[in-house]
C-alpha cells in the first residue's frame, strides 16, 4: 500500500481548516481542538459507568462479515458497565459503535462544545460513542450516510488507516455495501498482518493515509472515506456528524441509506449464498 501520514495541527483556525482541508476533502489531525472541553479531563471510564453503566449495549467482535451476517446486528449484549469491567482488566476483542451515550445521560452533552466555526449541518441529535477493549478491531469500511466526521479519541491509543473514497477497487468494496472483502488487520506489522497481497493484488497500489491517535486527539475525516482502526489499547471516542452542504452528497447518503442498505438485506435474506458469489465474481474483474 501507499501510505503516508496526515497533517497534525496543534490548533488551527476555521478558515485555515476550510482553505485546506475540507474544502479539499483531504483529512487532518487537530490535537488540541477538544482540550477546552470540560470532557478532556472528565470523560474517563469510571466517569462512563457512573452515568450509564446499568444500560444494556450490543458488542461486536473481531469477525468480518460473511455471506449471511446481518447489518448491523451485535454479537453479544450485555451491561455498560460489566464491559467497562472487562476492558479496563486487560485485552477484550470485542467494541461498541454507534452507541448514542446521550439518550441515556443527555447531561454529557454539556461536557463538550459543537464546532460549528468549522463544519455546517451537524446532525446535533446523533453524536456517539465508540468504545474497544485492547486489540479489537473496526474493519474497512466507509460510513453510509457519507457525512463529514471529527472523531475525538479519549482514553488510550488507536491505530487509523484511511483510504478516499475513490480507491474503492483498489481495497476491494464489496459490492452494494459499505465493506472491503479484504481483511486489514495487523497491516502496520509484517509478521501478523492478515492482508492477501496474492487474493488481493491491487492493495499495492491503494493510495492512503496511515496515523495513530491519542487522547484528546481530534481526527477529520471527509465525507466517504474509508476507514479500518485498531485499539491498540482500550479506549473510547466520540464522533460529531455533519452532513454534507451539496444536494449531490445528501442524495448519495440517502440512497446508500435507503435503496442500497435495503436492496443488499433483502438479497442477503433470500439467496445469501447466490448473493454473495455474485459480489465475489464482481469484484474479480477488478484490474488496474
Amino acid at each position: 500500500m501507499l501510505l503516508k501520514s496526515v497533517d497534525v495541527w496543534d490548533s488551527i483556525s476555521p478558515d485555515e481548516f476550510k482553505k485546506l482541508y475540507y474544502n479539499k476533502g483531504i483529512p487532518v489531525v487537530i490535537k488540541k481542538l477538544s482540550h477546552q472541553w470540560p470532557a478532556y479531563q472528565k470523560w474517563n471510564w469510571d466517569y462512563f459507568k457512573d452515568a450509564v453503566g446499568s444500560i444494556k449495549v450490543g458488542v461486536y467482535n473481531n469477525s468480518k462479515s460473511d455471506a449471511r451476517t446481518p447489518i448491523n446486528t451485535a454479537d453479544d449484549y450485555m451491561l455498560f458497565g460489566d464491559y467497562i469491567d472487562q476492558v479496563k482488566q486487560g485485552p477484550v476483542e470485542l467494541r461498541i459503535f454507534l452507541f448514542n451515550l446521550f439518550t441515556h445521560a443527555p447531561q454529557l452533552v454539556e461536557d463538550f462544545s459543537w464546532p460549528d466555526e468549522y463544519l455546517k449541518g451537524f446532525v446535533k441529535r446523533f453524536p456517539m460513542l465508540f468504545v474497544g477493549g485492547e486489540g479489537s478491531v473496526t474493519h474497512m469500511h466507509f460510513d453510509i450516510d457519507m457525512s463529514h466526521i471529527l472523531h475525538t479519541q479519549f482514553v488510550g491509543r488507536k491505530r487509523v488507516l484511511l483510504f478516499p473514497y475513490n480507491q474503492h477497487r483498489y481495497i476491494y468494496r464489496k459490492p452494494w455495501e459499505v465493506l472491503s472483502f479484504a481483511n486489514f488487520e495487523k497491516y502496520y506489522d509484517p509478521a501478523l498482518s492478515k492482508l492477501n497481497l496474492e487474493e488481493f493484488p491491487l492493495l499495492k497500489k491503494a493510495a492512503g493515509f496511515d496515523l495513530v491517535l491519542e487522547h484528546g486527539d481530534t481526527l477529520f475525516m471527509p465525507a466517504g472515506y474509508w476507514h479500518h482502526m485498531e485499539y491498540l489499547e482500550s479506549g473510547f471516542a466520540m464522533s460529531l456528524r455533519a452532513l454534507q452542504q451539496s444536494l449531490e452528497g445528501k442524495l448519495h447518503g440517502a440512497w446508500n441509506l435507503f435503496g442500497m442498505r435495503n436492496i443488499d438485506t433483502l438479497m442477503k435474506k433470500t439467496v445469501p449464498d447466490w448473493w454473495y458469489a455474485f459480489k465475489r465474481k464482481k469484484i474479480a474483474n477488478f484490474s488496474d
